[in-house]
């Protein structure tokens, strides 16, 4: 009988024996290169494909900053930091957990893009700049429904312009990080509401162990079991969850 590496090795010769001999088999090829712009549309061509790159080099800081995803990561960081767990759940998991949530919760502002935007543009219906301005819209929409109207004024102050009448007349770059400073209030408020039940755990398991005599034993060793009891007597992942799904505004 032959080992598995035998026949691995026997499978590749055979293989490369068979490829040159199918003429049927094609291989597709890529070129990607700099010409000379003869005309003003080649160059416009060229300029539009350039920024598509640079839009989908910058699609994760995007994602990051226009939509929900800084608020659900910060508040599951916090909530494995209260538990003491350690690297338990890994980063890998939060960051995942937050990722899917992200796109569970933006699921109608993107379904109103794509309806809107995209479908139309990918048909012809639209130019490619009616296409943006009605994409923005909805994640316009979106930040606004969670950004705090002080973290507003403060943007717009600094940014010395005449104060808006409408949202309409709020530029996006001032939005922006109006939005990114919102959640993260939000955030740290939600995961204050979270520490506190292991804070209150802490405290007391660190009064009976100095009661008992015993200062040196670390107290978050002790503490630790009596969190996750706690943790998952009271089902805390779901709790957790849905408590950040409901605090986005509809």
């Amino acid at each position: 009988m032959l080992k598995f590496k035998n026949f691995g090795y026997i499978f590749g010769v055979m293989l490369l024996t068979i490829l040159p001999s199918s003429a049927a088999m094609t291989f597709p090829n890529i070129n990607i290169g700099l010409q000379q712009a003869n005309t003003p549309q080649d160059f416009t061509n060229g300029l539009q494909i350039l920024i598509w790159l640079t839009i989908l080099t910058l699609a994760p800081s995007i994602l990051i900053m226009t939509t929900c995803f800084v608020r659900l990561a910060v508040v599951l960081a916090l909530t494995r930091q209260a538990l003491g767990a350690g690297n338990l759940p890994p980063n890998q998991v939060l960051t995942s957990l937050a990722l899917i949530l992200t796109f569970f919760i933006m699921a109608p502002t993107f379904n109103e893009i794509n309806e809107k935007a995209l479908q139309p543009y990918m048909n012809n219906q639209i130019t490619q700049q009616v296409a943006l301005d009605r994409g923005i819209q909805p994640i316009r929409t979106f930040m606004f429904k969670q950004t705090h109207e002080k973290e507003l004024a403060l943007f717009v102050r600094m940014a010395k312009i005449e104060k808006p009448k409408t949202r309409d007349d709020v530029p996006t770059y001032i939005l922006l990080p109006a939005f990114i400073l919102s959640e993260l209030k939000t955030a740290f408020t939600i995961g204050f509401v979270v520490y506190l039940p292991f804070l209150v755990i802490d405290i007391v398991v660190s009064s009976v162990l100095v009661s008992m005599g015993m200062m040196f034993l670390p107290p978050s060793m002790i503490a630790l079991p009596f969190k996750l009891i706690m943790f998952v007597m009271v089902d805390g992942w779901y709790l957790i969850v849905k408590s950040l799904v409901d605090s986005f505004v509809r």
